[in-house]
């Protein structure tokens, strides 16, 4: 019997080897990438064929069905998958219907064979033009050619934006519109973003609320650097971080489709004047664990902090031995600030207690150096009580009282339950684009406050020299800065309630747009300092210079100067 039972195991192990040999293994992306390499290849011997072959036609040069494409149809915003399937491997869109649809299954990943959901839409619906969303070729199904044609070239370029060096030096300068697909005339950069509304059904009615408008409100802002636009539009600039992305790393898709919803803001041969940033918020909601949802309204500050720092984290080398230099993200928008802090010493103390916390360290005045990326200014409480008509008082500050805070002499005072400190900050380096927060919502025990306070400022010819010491200051050519985006939160603080839009500059023209979510408008500049700002972007304006600026040759001559008045002075004295 023992004889038996070892037998019996030996051919049990032995058929389970056959089976696991004979069991199909999942082709590795490797695998994978040197067979489309391998068909490119094969593709390619053949197109020379038929073209020397008199008697045969260039079926890819001949397609009958091209007046089928619907233009109007296609929108490429939306994540790359199938329809049906829901995969995300080997999808081609429908150029007449404008949906999705897989062409091959996981094992069979290059093939577009009659099994496939594309084939079978294309028979079923008598759809026969389809394009590659990973590769931008064109293919005819079910006769399975490609298509080569010229006239395609705008439909690669709506999927795939792609900008020279010399178009994007004159952005900041176009002063004329362009015309969509649809008619309708538009500035690149100035078109509306999608709003995704959540549906709720109360007491049997129907509402629509726009729940994403505080990340679009950002999105636009950030747009509108020149710095990270520019960046952003080269994928060149951060080609390490899309193949770390095709690779599974989550952190560097943020970087690959924030690239791209930039691209599409700005392309110039946009299908229609509106963009849906659905793909790049997907990536947010990946990346954030679910912090920032765009199905609930957030907070738009919190957005944008986390925003900034998960992108400058992401382009910065993935090795080690690589010098880390400061990304696009410090170069923009960091600057540096001096805080002077002081722990303040509890009343009602004796004598001797006094003594021990003036020796005590850690009461001590302290001078500490940060980086920044926004400043925030703190507003001044509403008032209590009403005007002599009843109604609520809404007062009004300028900025400059505002930024008072950062001059190095206004201190003041931070509570915590144990403490309180004493501080005050003075600015050491400004960034070429500075943002600027009005702490306006405020969370109390129970629930939002927001503050209705009105903030005073002129759009140009700002001098932030000013809250820089003597010494920094000398060392900034440039110190004028001028309003090129604000931020404006209406209605009440609760989350829901309230809504975001964005007041922009266009450049080329002088002209002010206010955007919410697909609404873009001109505007006067006059009722820009009217709205509740909430975040400020200001940039450094180049063509005034700064007069305390003292360059290095000039230190230079300076301290010559200096060295041989001491001598003449010295020499007098001997003699």
């Amino acid at each position: 019997m023992t004889k038996k039972d070892g037998s019996s195991k030996k051919v049990d192990r032995k058929r389970s080897a056959k089976s696991e040999s004979l069991a199909p293994k999942k082709p590795k992306i490797e695998e994978l990438l040197k067979q489309w390499d391998e068909l490119d290849k094969q593709e390619e011997k053949k197109s020379p064929e038929t073209k020397d072959d008199p008697a045969g036609v260039d079926l890819s040069r001949s397609c009958p069905y091209l007046d089928t494409i619907n233009r109007n149809m296609l929108d490429f915003d939306f994540e790359k998958l199938c329809s049906i399937s829901l995969s995300h491997l080997n999808v081609y869109a429908c150029l007449v219907c404008g949906k999705y649809f897989q062409a091959g299954s996981s094992c069979d990943f290059f093939g577009r064979g009659s099994n496939t959901h594309a084939h079978t839409h294309s028979v079923n619906e008598n759809h026969h033009v389809f394009l590659n969303l990973e590769t931008h070729r064109f293919y005819c199904l079910p006769d399975n050619y490609e298509i080569v044609d010229g006239s395609l070239e705008d439909i690669t370029y709506l999927l795939n934006p792609i900008f020279q060096k010399d178009d994007i030096t004159k952005l900041d300068t176009n002063a004329s519109m362009v015309r969509a697909y649809n008619g309708l005339t538009y500035y690149p950069g100035f078109v509306g973003l999608n709003n995704i509304k959540v549906k709720f059904f109360i007491l049997c009615l129907k509402t629509n609320l726009s729940a994403n408008d505080y990340c679009n409100v950002i999105l636009q802002l950030l747009s509108h650097i020149s710095l990270l636009r520019d960046f952003f539009l080269r994928p060149e600039n951060y080609q390490e971080q899309i193949k770390r992305a095709a690779a599974g790393d989550h952190m560097t898709l943020l970087v690959h489709r924030f690239g791209e919803l930039i691209r599409k803001l700005w392309n110039p041969r946009n299908f229609k004047t509106h963009v849906s940033p659905h793909e790049f918020l997907q990536a947010v909601v990946l990346c954030s664990k679910k912090r920032f949802q765009f199905t609930e309204q957030g907070d738009a500050l919190e957005f944008l902090s986390w925003l900034l720092n998960a992108l400058d984290q992401t382009l910065k080398p993935a090795s080690k031995g690589q010098a880390v230099k400061p990304t696009i993200i410090g170069r923009a928008l960091r600057g540096r600030m001096v805080i002077h802090s002081q722990k303040v010493t509890p009343v009602n103390i004796t004598p001797e207690q006094a003594e021990q916390y003036a020796t005590d360290p850690e009461y001590m005045p302290r001078v500490t150096e940060s980086p920044f990326l926004y400043l925030t200014c703190d507003l001044p409480p509403p008032p209590l009580y009403l005007d002599e008509f009843k109604e609520s008082i809404i007062p009004q500050v300028p900025l400059s009282t505002l930024l008072a805070k950062f001059n190095g002499i206004t201190e003041k005072e931070y509570k915590t339950h144990c403490d309180s400190t004493m501080r005050r900050f003075c600015l050491k380096r400004l960034p070429p684009y500075l943002i600027l927060f009005m702490k306006r919502i405020v969370k109390n025990i129970f629930t939002l406050e927001k503050n209705p306070t009105i903030v005073n400022f002129p759009i140009k010819s700002i001098d932030f020299g000013e809250l820089l010491d003597q010494e920094a200051r000398a060392q900034h050519k440039y110190t004028i800065y001028d309003l090129v985006a604000n931020v404006v939160h209406d209605g009440p603080p609760t989350p829901g309630a309230g809504t975001h839009r964005i007041f922009v500059l266009q450049r080329g023209t002088g002209k002010w747009f206010e955007m919410q979510d697909l609404h873009v408008n001109e505007v006067l500049p006059q009722m820009i300092p009217l709205s509740e700002s909430l975040i400020q972007v200001w940039a450094v304006n180049k063509t005034i210079q700064n007069p305390f600026y003292k360059s290095k040759a000039t230190k230079k001559t300076n301290e010559g100067t200096a060295n041989e008045n001491e001598d003449h002075k010295e020499a007098g004295k001997e003699t």
